[in-house]
């Protein structure tokens, strides 16, 4: 197939573009119409500046020639001599002599020869080259790829096609070249044989070794690397650390890109003391549908068996001392040493128009475990500080200004002997509407139905910490309506809310055998003619119910004026408010409870009407809530610089509603809250809280937390936590403190880093401190903490980290991790990642995942 070619016959070359704007004139008077413009002239992103150019449209390109001296026959060939080029779209070749053979489209290239196709570069001696199909060799090759930097050298490449390529005795590697004499980079993968794809952007190398500082591995028969920052299959950088638990510990994960919607990862875990855990991860994305499935299994651990001999040569010592009664040995048989974990979420969207809906969606959510001490025993799962694992199935939809679903929940509750915990209720099914009308004739107006059948797991009665009279009643039904009315008076600078609400509740619920009541015969108890025995349980069905109106009236004033301080300009505002709130009592002493607890006392719940949080307790409220807050804004951008509030609850009658062993609330005034947000740069800021009680004078609560980040990696954050003692006996409160850093330690001695962006570090050869500490001045020791250096080698990162996790009051556990991440060459966060995202506040990961260069970010 012919080209069309330029030729220069002596002479510099044309500049090129000069050539590409002969080229854009000459496509354009051709395009354009015989009869003149028909508007205005548009610009048109062209063809020759996208990143992948097809294969026909490459077919159609012209071929562009220049060099010192040029010769040749028309159509047949062209030699080219002294600065020769070659050019067709994305594909450039320089040499001294370059040659030209038309007919089947091959470029002979010698002396200096520099390829440059998309930005990928090879350097050598002598190239041979089909253009259209990118067929062809090239012998003692020095090649760079731009997309990951990575580079090395080839004694020859046979090149398939434009995207794959094979190299003979190759080296690879991401580290920057330097240049002085005997220069070795800090890691480098050497083979038999390479072979890329950059469609694909994947290398496999067979035969090959990966040295880091002179240590090498022994051959391996295959390996597969990236050429991008795009996700590919492959093994990810293993963990190793040693546990106080778990002995030595390697983690050695593989991944697979299934497809660009679909993973997996696939993580064995090797642990010295107990065995070998097996963790697996799929995750899917389709257009209805979404969700992530974990399961981790670990056939056999011996930390199971351990703890139970344990246990069992200890009580047999008590029995054999006479220290206790053989009735007393709780040890039984030995239990299995099989543990296994699943943790899944799907979200499903259905075709709701079919249905006459707006919406139609469900979610699935499964949390289940073994045992109940794997919380304990793989404090790295999900689970982890989570004893009560819940497990819901729900449908919702939506139409119009309704809205609702169905709901099953059902809990699975850890328990542990040393800190039992009382069980939660299940929901079996929970059924809800809602009804929501915004600026109806002025007026907003809801209605929230809700049906629910509680029920408690009767498994759990006979596990330790399980007490049945702990619960108001194991099992019941409850049916509510919450019905509200409001009508908003809204202007720029007032507002004022009159609200009515009405929440009546129906239950079906049984008695447990404390509150039956006993009929004494001839000094014998009876329940319902049966002679009562205490050691039974007795649950009596019964019905009751309660309506509870209660009224608000929520106003407040916006004030605002131009201020300045130091020297800045602000736009502060004043806002003052004020919340009544009447609910008259209603008895509720005898309502079974499943879902109230106490509200905590914040900015977030002082200005609500019911004291409680749930639905079984709604408080008798007399209350007048005054607050005023002032805000600091800065005019231009309307960001907040800071907020100052300050809120007290006045109360005009008791509170009789209680939670059931509560006492009745009578204090006339609540503590005063006090709060301020100060964000005066980015750089840093500061927010605090105090709970004040005017009566003692002192602090109930307070808490303050500051944060400075001068720059990206440098992040400082501490926190200090107070709670005043709960209980007349107690002498001193909780006092916590927690601070976190990641900070270059190279700053220490004046070693500036640059800052070359996001996730690129700030270069190579830089120290950094990560870590978190929280401390317990109360206890006087360390409850949980994380401590870690990293090392940017800039084409290497290495990391230690230690971490600390507190899983009783005299239990911890206690791990230390090492990784050895080659940048470019195996990057996806692991282990030790995880838990510096996790433990640490605005950590920043020295390499992240960045889109690719453009092909023209390296163009010749």
């Amino acid at each position: 197939m012919s080209r069309r070619v330029a030729l220069r016959r002596s002479g510099p070359p044309l500049p090129l573009a000069v050539l590409s704007l002969a080229l854009l004139h000459a496509h354009g008077a051709s395009a354009q119409p015989a009869g003149g413009l028909d508007g205005p002239l548009t610009l048109k992103r062209t063809p020759q500046l996208t990143e992948t150019l097809p294969p026909n449209e490459r077919s159609q390109l012209p071929s562009l020639i220049t060099g010192d001296r040029l010769s040749g026959r028309q159509d047949l060939e062209t030699v080219v001599e002294g600065h020769a080029t070659l050019r067709r779209g994305e594909v450039a070749i320089t040499a001294d002599r370059l040659e030209y053979y038309q007919p089947d489209d091959r470029a002979k290239a010698r002396g200096n020869v520099r390829v440059n196709q998309a930005g990928n570069v090879y350097e050598g001696p002598e190239l041979e080259l089909k253009l259209e199909t990118f067929e062809g060799f090239f012998n003692n090759v020095r090649y760079s790829f731009l997309a990951n930097g990575g580079h090395g050298e080839a004694q020859r490449i046979d090149f398939v096609d434009s995207n794959v390529s094979v190299a003979r005795s190759a080296t690879y590697t991401t580290c920057r070249r330097e240049d002085f004499p005997g220069w070795m980079p800090a890691w480098l993968l050497t083979a038999a044989t390479m072979t890329t794809d950059t469609e694909e952007n994947v290398g496999v190398a067979t035969d090959a070794r990966l040295s880091f500082m002179g240590i090498s591995t022994p051959p391996l028969p295959s390996v597969s690397f990236p050429l991008s920052n795009q996700r590919k299959s492959g093994l990810l950088p293993p963990t190793i650390g040693v546990d106080n638990t778990n002995g030595i510990e390697i983690s050695q994960p593989y991944y697979w890109n299934i497809a660009p919607n679909r993973d997996a990862t696939f993580t064995p875990t090797l642990m010295s003391k107990r065995g070998l855990n097996l963790g697996s991860e799929f995750r899917y994305l389709e257009k209805e549908y979404s969700g992530t499935i974990r399961l981790d299994l670990m056939g056999s651990d011996r930390l199971v068996g351990q703890r139970y001999n344990e246990t069992r040569s200890a009580q047999l010592q008590q029995l054999a001392n006479g220290e206790i009664q053989a009735s007393d040995l709780t040890f039984g048989a030995p239990p299995s040493t099989k543990r296994w974990g699943i943790w899944a979420n799907h979200h499903q969207d259905f075709n709701a128009k079919a249905l006459g809906l707006d919406s139609l969606s469900a979610n699935i959510n499964i949390n289940r475990v073994s045992d109940n001490d794997y919380w304990r025993d793989f404090t790295r799962t999900p689970t982890l500080a989570q004893r009560q694992l819940s497990n819901d199935a729900s449908l919702n939809w939506s139409k119009g200004d309704w809205s609702g679903g169905i709901r099953a929940l059902r809990y699975q509750t850890l328990q542990y002997s040393l800190s039992p915990i009382v069980p939660s209720y299940d929901r079996m099914p929970q059924i809800t509407a809602n009804y929501n009308k915004y600026d109806w004739h002025g007026f907003d107006v809801s209605l929230n139905l809700d049906y629910t059948r509680f029920r408690v797991n009767s498994i759990l009665a006979g596990q330790p910490g399980f007490d049945i009279n702990q619960q108001s009643q194991p099992d019941g039904d409850r049916a509510l309506a919450i019905a509200t009315i409001s009508r908003p008076f809204i202007t720029p600078s007032s507002f004022v809310i009159p609200k009515l609400q009405l929440n009546t509740a129906s239950y079906n619920y049984y008695l447990p055998q404390s509150d039956v009541p006993k009929l004494t015969v001839n000094g014998i108890q009876y329940v319902n003619g049966v002679p009562y025995n205490p050691n039974s349980l007795y649950f009596f069905p019964t019905s009751s119910n309660r309506t509870v109106p209660t009224f608000s009236l929520d106003s407040g004033l916006i004030f605002e004026r131009d201020a300045s301080y130091f020297g800045r300009a602000f736009r502060q505002t004043l806002e003052p408010r004020a919340y009544y709130v009447y609910t008259p009592y209603r008895n509720q002493s005898m309502l079974p409870n499943y879902d109230s607890a106490a509200n905590d006392f914040s900015f977030a719940t002082i200005y609500t009407e019911n004291a409680f949080s749930g639905n079984d307790r709604i408080s008798d409220t007399n209350t007048l809530t005054l607050g005023v807050t002032s805000r600091l804004i800065d005019p231009e951008t309307g960001v907040e610089a800071a907020r100052f509030g300050i809120a007290q609850r006045l109360r005009f009658s008791d509170q009789k509603v209680t939670l059931p062993g509560g006492t009745p609330v009578t204090d006339r005034a609540s503590d005063l809250l006090l709060g301020a947000q100060i964000n005066w740069t980015p750089k840093w800021s500061l927010d605090t809280v105090v709970q004040y009680n005017p009566d003692t004078r002192k602090s109930e609560r307070s808490a303050i937390t500051a944060r400075y980040n001068p720059e990206p990696y440098h992040n400082l954050s501490a926190a200090f936590r107070y709670q005043a003692p709960t209980t007349p006996t107690a002498t001193d409160g909780n006092k916590s403190f927690d601070v976190g850093w990641q900070w270059p330690l190279n700053d220490l001695w004046g070693d500036k880093g640059k800052d070359l962006g996001p996730g690129k570090g700030q270069g190579g050869g830089r120290w950094y401190a990560v870590g978190r500490l929280n401390y317990s001045l109360q206890d006087k020791k360390l409850t949980d903490g994380v401590l870690g250096f990293e090392y940017d080698g800039c084409c290497w990162i290495g990391r230690v980290v230690l971490q600390r996790i507190t899983t009783g009051t005299l239990t911890a556990n206690t791990r230390i991790m090492f990784q050895l991440e080659f940048v470019g060459f195996s990057s996806i966060g692991s282990s030790p990642m995880q838990t510096l995202r996790t433990n640490i506040q605005r950590y920043q990961p020295l390499r992240q995942p960045t889109e690719g260069p453009s092909r023209f970010t390296n163009y010749d």
